[in-house]
């Protein structure tokens, strides 16, 4: 075989209702690793597509909020089964994008693999903490249910992006919220690299949306969108952040701001954003950020003449 083939440059693109899009406008710009060597060109996102993978997340929202909370821990485990299966891969991406070692980068990787198998066993059990009957005068149940946010825009931290990445996904899909995403703008191909083991893990096309580019530019359409039911604010500046909080006041949009370094603590204040240790227990707060709760009433029945239900 000849010794001079030419190389293969992977193409990536944006992952949007469960197909791989370039960007609508046609842009790209330079991936660049720690040291400023070109590694690849990546989408650069426009307000169209922000709308678009909008309008994918609602479609799968009603599926994926009505799939049992057991079949959502078996997908999210799949994820992570799929993950392990593209270890080094992730290994040397997260090591170019973030100037890590590779023995670091690994310990990253089985991290965010971890922290998948993590949020997959709480899909079931995050009702329990969070929901139950309560106590009322009356011959009544009470019953109070966790239900989901609905389509969540997630801006995914600057530095760490690949187990940060994971750390706001997962929780928001495990709850049974369906995404989209906005990957780390200078570190965005672990998180490209992640929609392809997506659309191959039983996760239905549209439950989670990845975008790159201009977190900014993409950002503001989303934190304005009347369809956009919540946003994670974790990849925002503070000055970014303020803006976004502003626009999805408009129509009452669950906002999120937790820093990773005090989720442990059970700090839910708002914070300046990015940064912190993403290694740390991550807690339930994301898990619980974009739940909503059901109160239901039902009478106990009859009573007889001794006061008993039937």
């Amino acid at each position: 075989m000849s010794d001079n083939r030419l190389s293969v440059f992977k193409t990536y693109k944006l992952y949007v209702g469960g197909k791989f899009p370039r960007s609508e406008s046609g842009r790209v710009y330079e991936v660049t690793d720690s040291k400023g060597k070109w590694l690849a060109n990546a989408p650069q996102s426009s307000r169209k597509d922000a709308r678009d993978a909008v309008v994918a997340a609602r479609k799968a929202f009603g599926g994926w909020s009505g799939a049992t909370a057991y079949n959502r821990g078996q997908i999210l485990y799949r994820v992570a089964e799929m993950l392990e299966g593209r270890r080094e891969q992730f290994v040397r991406e997260v090591a170019e994008a973030e100037g890590l070692s590779k023995s670091k980068a690994a310990a990253v990787v089985d991290a965010a693999v971890d922290r998948w198998v993590w949020y997959a066993g709480w899909t079931d059990k995050i009702a329990q903490i969070v929901g139950g009957a309560n106590p009322v005068a009356g011959p009544f149940f009470n019953l109070s249910t966790p239900e989901p946010t609905g389509v969540v825009t997630v801006l995914a931290p600057q530095e760490s992006s690949f187990l940060g990445l994971v750390s706001v996904i997962a929780p928001v899909i495990a709850a049974g919220n369906t995404v989209v995403v906005v990957a780390s703008a200078k570190s965005p191909l672990p998180a490209l690299s992640l929609g392809e083991v997506l659309a191959t893990s039983d996760l239905p096309g549209g439950v989670v949306n990845i975008l790159s580019g201009k977190t900014a530019e993409i950002a503001a359409p989303l934190a304005a969108h009347q369809d956009v039911n919540g946003i994670d604010l974790t990849g925002a500046d503070a000055a970014l952040a303020k803006e976004l909080e502003i626009a999805a006041a408009d129509n009452l949009k669950r906002v999120s701001r937790h820093r990773p370094e005090r989720e442990a603590q059970g700090a839910a204040r708002p914070q300046a954003v990015d940064g912190g240790d993403w290694t740390a227990d991550p807690g339930t707060h994301r898990l619980t950020a974009f739940l909503e709760t059901k109160t239901v009433w039902h009478p106990t029945g009859a009573l007889g003449a001794s006061g008993s239900s039937y």
